[in-house]
């Protein structure tokens, strides 16, 4: 899709997730073929006259007809969320007051790491994408994006490195990144770093040495995180031609992402996927 303005929305009516309740009340988790609803499509009576492909076939050749059908003025993209999994400042900043500093003399929390739980989170997608594609319930993404911040960096590797068949080469974006500002957590580590830990990922053009992004004093509005999102999806929905990709991000991403999106505002378990139908409309 050629650089223009582009208009997103989640469409709904495909996941059960779409129904999830909204708020901090509930925490979406991970579920069973990632809560792709049981029904038809227009396209089935082509594409499986006798009922023998998988609902996520039918479902993947639904979208990628549809694409072909708007011949680029609009495009629609499947999107696996992934919140990264618990990390060492969810577990200490549940007391606000040490979210502005680095650590409390035992534990560090700048540019937090994964907690052996959230390890273990990760291992748990791992093993969900390892069964997908061995019982071809879930079709793995076509392209993996993550965060710059070393939570997401893991938890990309832990969840989609080693399967079958699939080339394991992240990009990070930095505008995947967690709303940042003040919280150390939220401040990540230099290029040269990221490319010495995780020489397998491809860090994108003009990601520079040091966080320039991040300012201990001043937290990042709501409205400039949308924006953020929103050049975040035109870069991916104008350069990259795959239908099913991964996001490997945060909390206050996923839910600006929702918000620029007209998804209703489901809170994400750490350690848990969900799905998300976008469409790209050029805005008129």
């Amino acid at each position: 899709m050629a650089t223009r303005t582009l208009a997103y929305r989640a469409v709904a009516g495909y996941f059960l997730h779409d129904e999830e309740e909204a708020g901090p009340g509930h925490r979406a988790t991970t579920q069973p073929g990632l809560g792709l609803i049981n029904r038809t499509y227009k396209t089935d009576a082509v594409f499986d006259p006798n009922g023998s492909k998988t609902q996520w076939e039918r479902f993947v050749y639904f979208v990628e007809h549809q694409n072909q059908l708007e011949q680029g003025k609009v495009q629609y993209k499947i999107v696996f969320l992934i919140r990264h999994g618990q990390g060492y400042h969810n577990v200490k900043e549940a007391q606000a007051h040490w979210s502005l500093m680095e650590s409390d003399g035992v534990m560090n929390w700048s540019d937090a790491r994964l907690t052996e739980k959230g390890r273990d989170q990760a291992e748990a997608l791992n093993k969900f994408w390892r069964e997908s594609i061995e019982n071809r319930t879930v079709p793995a993404p076509q392209r993996y994006y993550t965060s710059p911040l070393a939570r997401c960096l893991e938890t990309t590797k832990i969840t989609y490195s080693g399967l079958p068949g699939r080339e394991f080469r992240p990009i990070v974006k930095e505008k995947l990144r967690e709303r940042n500002g003040e919280h150390t957590c939220d401040r990540r580590s230099t290029r040269s770093w990221i490319a010495s830990n995780y020489p397998e990922y491809e860090i994108e053009v003009g990601f520079t040495e040091n966080d320039e992004e991040w300012r201990p004093n001043q937290r990042e509005t709501e409205e400039e995180i949308a924006g953020r999102v929103r050049q975040l999806l035109s870069d991916v929905f104008t350069s990259d031609d795959k239908t099913i990709i991964s996001f490997t991000a945060h909390s206050g991403l996923i839910r600006a992402l929702y918000d620029v999106t007209g998804h209703s505002d489901v809170w994400v378990e750490a350690g848990a996927m969900v799905p998300l139908l976008i469409r790209a409309e050029v805005a008129t």
